[in-house]
């Protein structure tokens, strides 16, 4: 059986190495970028200096074809790339991830322009990796639009490199898709113990921009605010969020939302094409997470194991391995849930983590240059003691030198009838906080010193009842925690 993946990114990475095994499929993976696939989620490693590129590339299997698909032929199963090749295919697999948001900012594009200014950077491929680390130097002016968690990371890896940085966030708070604002405080007050200005409610506006001899004519010269203040800024990073890519799949005449539409079996309105990762839509839920990557890659894996090579005779069923391949066989994992049968995929629960490791800037961590800017203050944002320093009044979220860890997931915002679990101590910098429906975790919310935080993402993962004893135990180190 031919099997296409368009994409090498973590999806479609996972599924060639979970169908290697299986030797009746020839798979060929279609990637447009010329690196080996790689984890995304630790490109800030690479960006702070940690990691090189190749520390964080993940295993490859199946037959590679650097192209980029330009065309899915359904009628005829073949897919066209953009170096004038044809690969047919039995079963096609959409795993093409998604694309930064690149906010409508005035003077990001010229008229007839497609390159962005030199100095503006958007954060989400090795390449755009390598370019901002090759770009940022030791006391370089940067703002990063965006205080989610990309931009968060973003923002500390540069600092960790030794760069002055700004963060402009719209919302209210840091990270509103995870955090509260009690949580998202603490955050703001590490990040700015570590040399980082956080700016919130802060509409950009566009950006100003000066002549330059580069491809793009002109390069970033500073970021105007809603009010017009002007941050000064040598680089720009938009950490705006992201788009799933659903382009090749729209133009095919898939079933297409927000992402590409796929049932249990992770199968489009074709039969014979699947999706997986960051452009897949399954039960009105496009992830957007490493973990939903892996865990739909493991069960679609299975999925083509149970696929016929070829149409089945009259009578004879449709779920059987095509080449023998039993379900759950070695390198091919059974699907939660799935039991003996055809595999399904029921969804993922997943913990969203992400480790700030000190800067250089950080009180106790040696010298270095502070974050701001040449233009005077930014409006709305509070006073700050020269050396970079957080103001005296704010809790230290972590001691100088020590990371500072942060896990959420499911929903923190309670509902009438839950139960709301909370300790925060102000000394350690650490806030805990759980949201209970019943016997079950629906949410939360964990900063500081998180070296138990295994017990509680498992009962959250696995949906397992809580256990008989106190609740505050959950919260407290001696109950595992």
């Amino acid at each position: 059986m031919e099997i296409v993946v368009i994409g090498g990114g973590m999806a479609g990475a996972r599924l060639a190495q979970q169908l290697a095994p299986y030797e009746a499929a020839r798979l060929t993976l279609v990637t447009e970028e010329p690196h080996p696939a790689y984890n995304r989620v630790l490109l800030a490693e690479v960006l702070a200096g940690r990691y090189g590129p190749e520390t964080i590339a993940l295993p490859a299997a199946g037959t590679p074809h650097p192209a980029r698909a330009v065309r899915v032929d359904r009628p005829e199963q073949v897919v066209i790339c953009d170096d004038g090749s044809v690969i047919r295919y039995d079963r096609l697999v959409l795993a093409t991830g998604s694309n930064p948001v690149l906010p409508p900012l005035r003077g990001l594009f010229e008229e007839g322009a497609d390159d962005l200014p030199a100095g503006v950077h958007a954060f989400r491929t090795m390449d755009d990796c390598l370019a901002l680390s090759e770009a940022v130097r030791d006391g370089a002016r940067v703002v990063v639009v965006g205080g989610g968690l990309l931009g968060v990371s973003a923002a500390q890896a540069l600092a960790v490199r030794g760069a002055q940085v700004v963060v402009a966030q719209q919302g209210e708070h840091l990270m509103e898709r995870h955090l509260d604002e009690p949580a998202a405080a603490l955050l703001r007050t590490h990040l700015e113990a570590q040399g980082v200005e956080v700016h919130t409610e802060c509409r950009v506006r566009g950006l100003r921009t000066r002549p330059h001899p580069g491809p793009a004519g002109r390069a970033v010269q500073s970021v105007e605010l809603a009010d017009g203040y002007c941050l000064d800024a040598d680089l720009v990073v938009l950490a705006c969020g992201v788009r799933p890519r659903t382009g090749l799949a729209r133009a095919a005449g898939l079933d297409v939302a927000r992402g590409i539409v796929v049932d249990d079996e992770l199968r489009t309105s074709d039969p014979a094409v699947f999706a997986i990762g960051d452009c897949a839509q399954h039960a009105g839920t496009v992830y957007g997470l490493a973990g939903a990557a892996r865990d739909q890659a493991d069960v679609l894996a299975r999925v083509l194991a149970y696929e016929p090579a070829s149409e089945p005779a009259p009578g004879e069923p449709k779920a059987r391995p095509a080449s023998g391949l039993p379900a759950g066989a070695a390198g091919v994992p059974a699907a939660p849930g799935a039991g003996s049968g055809a595999p399904r995929y029921l969804g993922t629960r997943a913990v969203t983590r992400l480790t700030l490791r000190p800067t250089r800037n950080a009180p106790g961590a040696g010298t270095g240059p502070t974050s701001g800017t040449e233009s005077g203050p930014t409006p709305g944002a509070a006073p700050r003691p020269a050396g970079g320093a957080a103001p005296a009044n704010a809790s230290r979220p972590s001691a100088a030198g020590t990371p500072f860890d942060l896990a959420a997931f499911g929903d923190p915002v309670p509902v009438p009838g839950d139960d709301v679990l909370r300790l925060a101590d102000a000394t350690r910098g650490a806030y805990r906080k759980v949201v209970v429906r019943g016997d079950r975790l629906v949410g939360g919310i964990l900063l500081g010193d998180l070296a138990a935080v295994g017990a509680v993402a498992r009962t959250w993962e696995g949906d397992e009842p809580l256990p008989s004893a106190p609740l505050l135990h959950l919260l407290t180190d001696d109950g595992g925690f």
